[in-house]
């Protein structure tokens, strides 16, 4: 396609303001849904939305500078770290930190060997057989938690005005996406997650006209609070960073990481998840290549891309806790655009790191209802599943080959087998990709042993 703007090329700061603010329109969503979902998830307020963003825009501007600004990508909180996100909880905020630096030190060894071996032994070790299945994995495994969102009062209690507000989110998303004009493709999220809140809002208000407690489904209470008294810490507010949190617990002797065991289990939970990403990483940086006309696995180099993820993920999640990843939302918006100029990028993560210190926007985010949260994770999770299937379309499963591994993928992650090693878990999506790698190695060793012997 033909660019608007180059890599290289810069904007007029005043179009590069309203570009920027438009890539982060298209981002800022999806990066703040996560501490979102994990608290809801626990029950803690462990994660920050203003600090995962303000990580956000920390961890992109060091992939930026590790990527020699040739990789117009934005880097956002990774939903497929929800679920070790969730785990990690149970150790506190030094956990979550634990981990956020195990996934970042996955990506560093894994530049390290690319440097020193190249990229063959990527192909061989997480093929599209192995990886498509594991990706729809992650999908498949948040939808119970996506529909307990829709479903749940505030109250926690079963609620059909819930489910009619998640599916009025959900519905304005998909029209945006498929039916509206290029601005509207470019921000879905964000029009759905309006159309929700004033579907909320308007039974929330018929709620408290007619004093019925059923259509309250809003809790205005933190914005109210902000301004209650009304001071500069209305307007401005810290970030809750995550490292502070840690400094505390440590401190304080607060800290639940007591044993090596401890930080085994944490490893576990991190380590294997960030293969599947690191596959995303690849599919990502691929499809961002072709759209700029410009290989970015050659230059500058997969060994730097990934090493500027893994970097930026430590980095981001120091301030927000949430692990990063280069986000499909932004590839779609250089595509969308035809801009791909690297100082938009720049100040699209500045304008994220800016706002998380907004606290009227922060208040308004923690009053958005968990039912409008969850019709967005309906075509979220949705759209990681199908992303990890589509991924499929490029294996041949008439081979029988090719078929039990996806089937031994699919069965095991599913159906949810966990692997016990004392007080060490394997989580269900990462035994399910072990078993995938067991099947394909012993599988493709057995397969081109008899292609040789037929040859012979």
């Amino acid at each position: 396609m033909k660019l608007v703007y180059d890599v290289n090329e810069r904007p007029k700061f005043s179009k590069n303001l309203v570009f920027g603010f438009q890539q982060l329109l298209a981002i800022i969503a999806a990066t703040m849904l996560v501490p979102v979902l994990v608290n809801a998830a626990t029950g803690t307020e462990l994660l920050s939305q203003a600090a995962a963003l303000f990580g956000a825009g920390i961890g992109t501007l060091v992939y930026i500078l590790f990527t020699k600004r040739k990789s117009p990508v934005f880097l956002g909180s990774s939903f497929a770290f929800i679920s070790p996100l969730i785990g990690a909880t149970a150790f506190g905020a030094f956990g979550i930190i634990i981990g956020a630096v195990v996934a970042g030190l996955v990506y560093a060894v894994i530049a390290l060997v690319i440097h020193f071996v190249g990229t063959k032994w990527v192909d061989k070790l997480l093929p599209p057989v192995v990886i498509g299945p594991t990706v729809a994995l992650i999908g498949l495994s948040l939808c119970s938690s996506a529909i307990s969102n829709v479903t749940t009062a505030p109250t926690g209690e079963y609620n059909l005005i819930c489910i009619l507000v998640g599916l009025i989110t959900f519905s304005v998303t998909v029209l945006a996406s498929v039916k509206g004009t290029k601005g509207m493709k470019l921000i879905p999220f964000i029009i759905g997650i309006a159309a929700g809140y004033l579907a909320g809002s308007i039974f929330t208000v018929i709620g408290n006209l007619t004093d019925t407690a059923y259509l309250k489904i809003i809790d205005y209470s933190p914005i109210v609070n902000n301004f209650k008294p009304i001071e500069f810490a209305s307007f401005i507010a810290l970030p809750k960073f995550t490292f502070v949190e840690t400094f505390d617990e440590i401190m304080n002797g607060t800290s639940a990481v007591k044993t090596f065991a401890d930080v085994i289990s944490i490893v576990v939970l991190f380590a294997p998840v960030t293969f599947v990403v690191f596959a995303e990483h690849i599919a990502d940086h691929e499809n961002l290549s072709s759209v700029i006309g410009h290989d970015l696995i050659k230059d500058p180099g997969l060994k730097r891309t990934v090493l500027g993820d893994g970097i930026g993920s430590i980095a981001g999640a120091l301030f927000g806790g949430c692990p990063n990843t280069t986000y499909g939302e932004s590839v779609g918006c250089v595509a969308i655009t035809g801009n791909a100029s690297v100082s938009t990028t720049v100040m699209t993560a500045f304008m994220a790191i800016l706002l998380s210190f907004c606290a009227p926007f922060v208040a308004f985010v923690n009053t958005i209802p968990t039912c409008v949260i969850g019709g967005i994770c309906i075509a979220l999770y949705g759209f990681i599943a199908v992303s990890g299937l589509k991924m499929l379309s490029k294996v041949d499963l008439g081979e029988s080959e090719n078929l039990y591994v996806v089937s031994a993928i699919l069965v095991t992650g599913i159906g949810g087998l966990v692997l016990n090693f004392g007080s060490v878990e394997i989580s269900s999506i990462a035994t399910a990709l072990i078993v995938g790698i067991i099947i394909k190695l012993i599988v493709g060793k057995k397969k081109d042993a008899k292609e040789e012997t037929i040859e012979k």
